[in-house]
């Protein structure tokens, strides 16, 4: 399955599938989500062993843009900031061995001591040595019944990457720290959720669009959600309820004490949010009010 946007763990119930809810019962992986961009995918391969970079474009249907060389990438992304941080990890990232595609989000340039790749800014409480910094979050493992028609990178199954990854040369920091969650702490309230869920009428593709657009609006403005405003109060009241243990899992998150610290404007203190893994899948755990909002209203400076 390809690596498609995380959805926030309440937008995941909108529709009636109840599992990413469910699975807060069992045991998972954690990771922490960092706010790097571009996003970068590298590896070697699957139908040349070539060793490639590329954004998510790599993943597209019809035009796309693997790089092997540096020739590749002008051609592909031009001579703009993104070729110049293509070129960066074309020189530096170190080869995979046959099968090994991976994907993170890059952070920056070594040289300095604190980055604002996307909304929020890192401090590393030291000068970075390496060349450049990426966190690295997901693996591709390549489909062994891949026919040739179509594009075997897209293909590919994405799945949590839970090793941590080393540059012998010393050329690329990789940040992935480790996350850890209190599920104990809210297994009642998600008890009682998937009661509440019995008495709700959930809603088709198209609405769930809708409401998903209007939930954002709302965030967006800082405008309260009240579930007496919407034609289908009982669905909201749901979304409000899960978006609570959402919310109350966050005050319990810490991680392993190896992410850069963030800036202070955030209040969840260490991180812009986790990830929570399962056999179910996997949903961020992320505060609208906080990173949410502000990722909606800042400048985007990526276009992949």
């Amino acid at each position: 399955m390809l690596n498609t946007h995380l959805e926030h763990l309440e937008d995941t119930i909108l529709d009636g599938d109840l599992s990413l809810l469910r699975s807060l019962l069992y045991e998972g992986n954690v990771s922490v989500k960092i706010d790097g961009a571009p996003a970068i995918v590298w590896g070697s391969h699957p139908q040349t062993n070539r060793f490639f970079v590329g954004t998510k474009s790599v993943f597209n249907k019809k035009l796309i843009k693997v790089n092997y060389t540096h020739d590749d990438i002008e051609e592909n992304h031009g001579t703009g900031q993104v070729a110049s941080i293509l070129s960066a990890c074309l020189a530096h990232l170190p080869y995979c061995d046959e099968g090994e595609i991976y994907q993170g989000d890059f952070i920056g340039f070594g040289g300095e001591w604190e980055y604002t790749p996307n909304t929020i800014t890192y401090h590393f409480g030291e000068e970075v040595q390496e060349q450049i910094i990426i966190a690295p979050h997901t693996a591709y493992i390549p489909d062994p019944d891949f026919d040739g028609d179509g594009n075997v990178l897209r293909e590919c199954e994405a799945v949590p990457l839970y090793e941590n990854l080393i540059d012998l040369d010393g050329n690329v920091r990789f940040v992935k720290p480790n996350g850890v969650i209190h599920q104990e702490d809210i297994i009642e309230r998600v008890q009682f959720a998937l009661q509440m869920a019995q008495m709700v009428t959930f809603e088709d593709k198209a609405e769930v669009k809708r409401l998903k657009k209007v939930f954002n609006s709302l965030i967006r403005q800082e405008i309260p959600i009240e579930s007496e405003d919407f034609e289908n109060p009982r669905l909201v009241s749901l979304w409000l309820f899960v978006k609570g243990i959402k919310d109350e899992l966050l005050d319990t998150a810490s991680n392993d004490g190896e992410t850069p610290t963030i800036n202070e404007d955030f209040l969840t203190g260490d991180a812009e949010g986790y990830v929570f893994h399962t056999a179910y899948g996997s949903v961020k755990l992320v505060s609208r009010e906080e990173f949410s909002q502000k990722n909606f209203t800042m400048v985007k400076r990526w276009d992949g």
